[in-house]
């Protein structure tokens, strides 16, 4: 469940009639950053202009452990709200990925190719999904 909150590394692009869903805090939150909304699923999502960013949060990692692998999805695909677009795999379990928001994908993370453990150590920057 936790490692269905690793959003990190994908970026959306939806049209301005668009409407990003409601999100809520949740008191387990290791921390909460200013711009950033938060789903309960313990994904995040950062909005500039027309682009959503979505990421784990440092919660989420903190309870998988280590992460070894991402599956990313492809460029110029889609994603909808609450379904599945890829997964992690860490030391302990493999999981798949969720989307907190629907959009086109316009880019992936592809440091987490090589470097999954981004994740865990810049859950907010360097391992956004």
């Amino acid at each position: 469940v936790w490692a269905s909150s690793t959003a990190n590394a994908l970026k959306l692009s939806f049209s301005s009639s668009s409407k990003l869903p409601p999100f809520s805090l949740s008191r387990s939150f290791s921390s909460v950053l200013d711009g950033l909304k938060y789903s309960s699923s313990h994904e995040w999502v950062k909005h500039e202009g027309s682009i959503a960013t979505i990421g784990i949060t440092d919660h989420a990692q903190e309870h998988l452990g280590e992460v070894v692998f991402v599956e990313l999805p492809e460029a110029g695909g889609s994603v909808s709200k609450g379904n599945g677009f890829g997964a992690v795999e860490s030391v302990k379990a493999t999981s798949d990925v969720n989307s907190p928001i629907s959009g086109e994908i316009v880019e992936v993370n592809d440091k987490l190719t090589g470097k999954p453990g981004l994740i865990n150590s810049s859950p907010y920057e360097d391992g956004w999904n």
